[in-house]
């Protein structure tokens, strides 16, 4: 079910930041571009994420455990560009973070809301490039609500046995994730041969559960702990949608 979901979702769509980035939808031809980028990601789905399995996140209980059960996927990713271009924009190094819910049911490619937030050192170039290859390729989603923060540092650092991810420090979202305490070894729990959203080619998800994981601004904030993490490297280009 999940192959078919995501496949529809890449016809449904065309640009989720076009309303945010005009220059986007001005531009008549797209140049040639690659995208290699690694991401720390983390929602309040239990591990592992039912989300790439079925159309429905994991139910929450109302407050206290008690009242109507509630379904929702809040999530917080923040990418790194390994190595990518844009034309002649290089994307190197390029850090960015998107911050949202998938709603309670999103059979029909329809998510929740989400924001994204770059790192003051991504320039216009990078951010229009971003916009289109994330927008109309890795996420190919309708979006109820969909907006850009206002710039604050990223910081990034993954290793084996941790993974962080801080936006202002933390003052507006952070995702702490530790190696995988029921793995066998020391090397990570990796799930291979499982499709991530609209991109042509992953090297699999490195599971990383979620000690922590908040999104601390706007009028929707949330906080998680214990549920699922993970990180992934993605890779398409151009030539894979032609």
């Amino acid at each position: 079910m999940r192959i078919k979901f995501i496949l529809s979702m890449v016809v449904l769509l065309g640009g989720l930041l076009v309303a945010v980035h005009p220059a986007v939808a001005q531009t008549t031809t797209t140049p040639d571009w690659s995208f290699n980028a690694t991401a720390i990601e983390a929602c309040s789905c239990p591990m592992f994420c039912q989300c790439y399995f079925s159309t429905k996140p994991a139910a929450h209980s109302g407050h206290g455990g008690h009242g109507e059960a509630e379904h929702f996927c809040r999530f917080n990713m923040g990418y790194k560009v390994n190595k990518g271009q844009f034309g002649s924009a290089k994307l190197d190094g390029a850090k960015f973070w998107i911050a949202g819910d998938l709603g309670g049911d999103f059979s029909a490619g329809q998510m929740d809301w989400a924001v994204i937030t770059f790192d003051p050192s991504v320039t216009k170039e990078q951010r229009d490039a971003i916009a289109t290859i994330v927008g109309k390729h890795l996420f190919p989603v309708k979006w109820n609500a969909f907006s850009v923060g206002q710039d604050a540092p990223i910081s990034w650092e993954a290793t084996t046995e941790h993974a962080v991810a801080k936006l202002e420090d933390g003052k507006i979202a952070e995702i702490n994730l530790m190696h995988n305490p029921s793995a066998m070894t020391k090397e990570p729990t990796v799930i291979k041969n499982l499709r991530y959203w609209g991109a042509s080619r992953n090297d699999g998800f490195v599971l990383m559960p979620n000690e922590l994981h908040a999104y601390r601004a706007g009028d929707k904030p949330f906080e998680f702990k214990d549920s699922n993490g993970f990180m992934i490297t993605v890779d398409l280009a151009s030539a894979d949608f032609k």
